[in-house]
This record gives structure tokens, C-alpha cells and sequence, in this order.
């Protein structure tokens, strides 16, 4: 055991060390998310040098860049967090953190400087990824080794919800600074000011992480010289534990990965990008959803230290698997009732020539859509959030017809314009933009705070199953890869590919089959290979 405490009520060291350290994780988290928040708009600032569509995309891309290199943080940090301690560690990582953030927030925009600003963007990006690599392991380690036996789901459920919590501050900030500039103000320069406020937060999160001691499992092992000297080599370079890497990575990371972002992220960008829900709006109903879903975090949490960190997580996958479709299809019904109407009484069809039409993605920004009647008509489609289908149109080459229903057929080619296009869709009832009056406001809560309820399940026992799986001589390393391999790259890529599937098909809901396969995998391999571990000592005991 950890401490001396009695396992059935937490002390009050027990809660200095969840809250200093769940603190400093809502900051850092503050910081990596407020770019998602506010990827419309840097889309604008950073790469509107690109079409709109593909602009978003880089947009999220970037936003991607951080996750992408959070495996070679939790390496590298969590190569001295095994070494060094596991206090220190973190508080580097805040300080990088915190100096990234507020770079972002007097970044130049493209218009001011040119490449320079989105390469510069991209570059602060990675380094809040590598930050962010090394945070989470240390903290949910530096947790797990305070807490009790029998008590560590709980402990560290405190922990997972610092996620949540930091998305959740930064949507108040956000909504706070789009209500009181209005939103002209808060596009053109007030987005600026949820970054540079962040240097108050790192204050005063280094100052309460600097009041804490080191682990007591970890001071053990140092003042008896059992620690390792070569943490990567032990964690990943012997089987036995190599084996728990991946059964860890496969088993439970990936599937929670995409199951968070697909709720917390996916489904905000949906809101706006899609279904064309005003941005403030959007915010409002994700937040209210997060609000009532985070003490689940906690439930979920304490519900695995009785029945078991698998039974949780997996349950909460295979609700993502086989619900995702059917609650994004009545997301659409709830929040633009006269799209779905549109969409189910006049379906588009494009007609064209196979080979005049292109992937509504332009990776160099040298692509304009308008040189085929193709391309002109998907992306119009595209950029108004409209959901389409193809069909083979063999006689008209460089031309298209759309198809709006069972009458309407509208041609589209270079040189055409997309006037005629445009007002036969707004006949037909396709809308520009999600009415604030039409919008179901308590069924989208409700559907939102489904999609959070399976964030809960899955990532709230989480951070005590990898504590868990590996001892504690190369635990903050063997912890933190798989974590930030699934995090970063199964579920920081997620948003990208999704927006990549709906441009490419046009199908608004392609791109739920991402985190569905994803999850169903993890559903498998973790009832084939996942060990369960809640009843586990983590002290190096048996």
C-alpha cells in the first residue's frame, strides 16, 4: 500500500496530491484543446491561403501535428520521469506547455507574415505535443502510488477528468470572450486571448505542484537503488513486457482514444461544420453535456475497482460500435431539422464523368475545384455541409448534373457560376445555416451527454489499468507510449480523417466508420489479450 491510510476514506494528503496534480492537468489540457475549440477560426488566420474546405482540414491536421508526436514526449519524458522522479518530470513539461500556448496567441497570421505563420503554428503545435506526452503519464503514475489498494480506479477517475474539465474551461473562456466582444471582434483578434490568459493559469499551477513531495513508490526504489538505469530497453525491448505494450495499446488505448475524441471533438465539429450550428451555440450545448457527464468520470472510476477495469471499458466500446450511427443521424434531427427534411425528401445525386471529378482535399492549396462541373458542383456541396451521392453521367464530359430531389436537375460547369445551383438547393429546403429557432436545444443535450456517458465508461478506469499492467521500475515509460500512441495517433488523427471521409464521399456520416472499426478492434483484442489487473498491488509487492 501507498501510505498508511486507511483504504475506505481519503486524507487529507490523499486529496492535496489528487488536487495539485489534477491542477496542473486541467491546465495543460486548458492549453492542447483550446486550438481544437478555435479550429475554424484558425483556419482562417493560418491557412487562408487554401480553399475552405481544405483549409479546415489543415486546420485540424495541425491540430493533429500535437498528437502526433505525444509518443516521442512520453518516451523521452517518461525515460526521466523512470529515472529522474516523477515530480520534476511534469513540472517541465507544464512550463513547455504553458510557453507554447501563449506563443500561439501572438503568433502573426498568414496574412502578416505569410508561410512563416502556419509552419510557426505547426512547430508550437508539435511542442505542446511532446509536453502533453509527458504530463499524463507522471500524473496518473504520481496518483495510482499514493492511493490506497482497492482504491485506485476511484483515486485516479480525478485525474481523467481533467480532460474534460480543461475542454471544459476552455469552452467558458471561449464562450465568455464570443458573448461579451461579439463575434466580428472575437474572430478578428479576440481569439488571441484565451492563450495569452493561459501564462495566469501556468502561474499558479507550477506554484501548487511545486508543494508537493516525490512518490513514495518511486522515493522507495531511489533510496534503495532499484530503479532502472535503461527504462526503453526493459519496457520495450523484453517480451513480457513488450506483450503488455500492445495488449494495453490494442486492447482498451485505441478504442478509448477514438470513443473521446469522436465525443468531445468529433462531435462539436460536426455541430459546426455540418450542420452549420452557429459556433457559440455549439459551444453552449457541448459544455452543458460535459457538465453532466463528468461526475461519471468518478462512477465509472470507483465502479472498476469492484467489478473490474475491463467489464467497464469494454462495455463502453461496444455502445460506441453500435450506436454511433444511429445517435449522429438524430443529432442531425435535433440540430438542423431542415437539413435531415431536405436530405430525406429531395436527395442530391451528382451525375458526371468519373474521371472529371477530384477528392475535395487539396494537401498543397494549388487546386480551385472550378476547372470541371464536377468539381465545382462538390465542392459547393461540400462547404454548404450537404450530404450528396455519385452517379455515372457517361455523354457530358466537364459537365455535371445535379439532381435535387425527383425533379430538379440543375447543370453545372466551369465557367457557370454556382448562382443557379445554390438557389435550387435553398427551394428544395437545404439551409444555409442551422436555425437558432428550430434547434431541439434538450434533445441535442441529450444525445451530446450519450456520446459523453461512453467517454466516461471507457476512459475513466483508464489511467488505473496502465498503472496497473507494469512494474513500477519502468511503469511512467511502459504507461505513457501506449497511451500516447492510441491518444495521439488513433484518436488526435481522428477528426482529420473523419472530415477527409465526409469530403471525399460525400456522405455526412462516412466518417463515424473510423472510431466504430476502431473500437470493435479494441473490443476483440482486449477480450482476447487484456489482462485484468484491479486487484493488483502496484508497490512492487505481490
Amino acid at each position: 500500500m501507498a501510505t498508511g491510510a486507511k483504504p475506505d476514506r481519503m486524507t487529507r494528503g490523499h486529496a492535496k496530491v489528487i488536487l495539485a496534480s489534477s491542477l496542473g492537468t486541467v491546465f495543460e489540457w486548458y492549453d492542447f484543446y483550446l486550438y481544437g475549440l478555435l479550429a475554424s477560426i484558425i483556419s482562417v488566420q493560418f491557412f487562408s491561403n487554401v480553399d475552405e474546405t481544405t483549409g479546415f482540414i489543415f486546420a485540424l491536421a495541425a491540430f493533429a501535428a500535437g498528437f502526433a508526436v505525444r509518443p516521442f514526449g512520453a518516451i523521452v519524458f517518461g525515460r526521466i520521469g523512470d529515472v529522474v522522479g516523477r515530480k520534476y518530470t511534469f513540472l517541465v513539461t507544464m512550463g513547455l506547455m504553458g510557453a507554447s500556448t501563449f506563443a500561439v496567441g501572438i503568433l502573426p497570421s498568414f496574412a502578416a507574415i505569410g508561410v512563416a505563420a502556419p509552419i510557426i503554428l505547426v512547430a508550437l503545435r508539435l511542442v505542446q505535443g511532446l509536453a502533453l506526452g509527458g504530463e499524463y503519464g507522471g500524473a496518473a503514475t504520481y496518483v495510482a502510488e499514493h492511493a490506497p489498494e482497492g482504491k485506485r480506479g476511484f483515486y485516479t477517475s480525478f485525474i481523467q477528468t481533467t480532460a474534460t474539465l480543461g475542454l471544459f474551461a476552455a469552452l467558458l473562456v471561449v464562450i465568455g470572450l464570443r458573448t461579451w466582444m461579439g463575434e466580428e471582434a472575437f474572430a478578428e483578434w479576440g481569439w488571441r486571448l484565451p492563450f495569452l490568459l493561459s501564462s495566469i493559469l501556468l502561474g499558479v499551477s507550477i506554484w501548487i505542484r511545486m508543494q508537493l513531495s516525490e512518490s513514495p513508490v518511486f522515493a522507495e526504489m531511489k533510496s534503495s537503488g532499484t530503479t532502472s538505469k535503461a527504462p526503453l530497453s526493459e519496457a520495450f525491448g523484453q517480451w513480457k513486457n513488450l506483450r503488455l505494450v500492445l495488449a494495453a495499446l490494442l486492447g482498451a488505448v485505441a478504442g478509448q482514444a477514438v470513443v473521446w475524441y469522436t465525443g468531445q471533438f468529433y462531435a462539436l465539429f460536426y455541430l459546426e461544420r455540418i450542420l452549420k450550428v452557429d459556433g457559440g451555440s455549439a459551444n453552449i450545448l457541448i459544455a452543458i453535456a460535459l457538465a453532466l457527464a463528468t461526475p461519471f468520470f468518478l462512477f465509472f472510476g470507483w465502479l472498476s475497482d469492484r467489478v473490474g477495469r475491463k467489464p467497464v471499458i469494454l462495455t463502453g466500446l461496444v455502445l460506441a460500435a453500435v450506436s454511433y450511427f444511429p445517435l449522429f443521424g438524430l443529432l442531425t434531427d435535433a440540430a438542423n431539422p431542415a437539413l435531415a427534411q431536405a436530405s430525406e425528401r429531395a436527395p442530391v445525386v451528382v451525375a458526371t464523368a468519373p474521371q472529371d471529378c477530384s477528392v475535395q482535399f487539396d494537401p498543397i492549396g494549388k487546386t480551385s475545384f472550378d476547372t470541371t462541373g464536377c468539381d465545382i458542383a462538390k465542392s459547393t456541396l461540400a462547404k454548404a455541409g450537404i450530404p450528396y451521392t455519385d452517379a455515372v453521367l457517361e455523354d457530358s464530359p466537364g459537365r455535371a448534373q445535379v439532381r435535387i430531389g425527383e425533379d430538379q436537375i440543375v447543370a453545372v460547369a466551369p465557367g457557370t457560376g454556382t448562382g443557379e445551383l445554390t438557389a435550387a438547393l435553398a427551394q428544395a429546403g437545404y439551409p444555409a445555416q442551422a436555425d437558432p429557432a428550430a434547434i431541439n436545444r434538450p434533445l441535442v443535450v441529450a444525445i451530446l451527454f450519450a456520446l459523453v456517458l461512453m467517454v466516461t465508461m471507457v476512459y475513466g478506469p483508464i489511467a488505473a489499468l496502465l498503472v496497473e499492467l507494469f512494474e513500477p521500475r519502468i511503469r511512467y515509460t511502459a504507461m505513457s507510449l501506449p497511451y500516447h500512441i492510441g491518444n495521439g495517433w488513433f484518436g488526435g488523427f481522428l477528426p482529420t480523417i473523419a472530415f477527409a471521409m465526409v469530403a471525399a464521399t460525400g456522405n455526412i456520416y462516412a466518417g463515424l466508420w473510423y472510431p466504430v472499426s476502431i473500437a470493435a478492434l479494441s473490443v476483440i483484442c482486449g477480450l482476447l489479450f487484456l489482462p485484468e489487473t484491479f486487484r493488483r498491488r502496484i508497490d512492487g509487492g505481490s
